[in-house]
């Protein structure tokens, strides 16, 4: 099984995934964004579009390598990674059936105020323009597909231990 946290920068994906995966015996994680860095590390460089997850042979990638994954070590793969491109997500999901894969798609979600502080005051990573491009597209695709194609979490008011209880109990429940 594939637990999928989508969701757009600042709503929890990375930190809860860690504690979503302890939760979950036999479970890891498995960050589809690893995949576009190796894609991105091709020379001389696949033509840029300014976003990996238009590149194809990512979303086959993503599919294949989740699928390799689970054949050799079995149990569960928590993948945090955001896929706001109904397409992509189609495609993606699709490959998985395709597998006979079940995935538990979770969108982690938390009003645009509370995205934007949590991206500002980031101590990681620190405040990010790039991350903060994302929060429109994301409201777009939250009000129409997103929300409707997964189990939404609302992390506003939520620690991350909280959240990533509430996702392990639905997905062992």
């Amino acid at each position: 099984m594939i637990v999928w946290l989508n969701g757009t920068h600042g709503a929890g994906k990375t930190t809860a995934s860690a504690l979503v995966q302890q939760a979950i015996p036999g479970s890891r994680v498995l960050d589809a964004e690893k995949v576009g860095e190796t894609l991105m590390d091709i020379t001389p460089s696949l033509p840029w579009t300014g976003n990996f997850q238009v590149w194809p042979p990512w979303r086959s990638l993503v599919v294949e390598t989740a699928r390799h994954v689970l054949d050799y070590a079995g149990g569960t793969l928590v993948m945090p990674m955001t896929v706001l491109v109904e397409e992509y997500w189609r495609e993606i999901s699709g490959g998985l059936a395709g597998h006979g894969i079940p995935v538990r798609h979770f969108v982690l979600h938390a009003d645009q105020d509370t995205l934007r502080r949590r991206i500002m005051e980031d101590t990681e990573l620190g405040p990010s323009e790039f991350r903060l491009q994302y929060l429109e597209p994301y409201a777009e695709a939250a009000s129409g597909w997103l929300h409707e194609a997964a189990e939404v979490v609302d992390t506003t008011h939520l620690t991350p231990a909280q959240t990533a209880a509430r996702i392990a109990a639905a997905v062992t429940g």
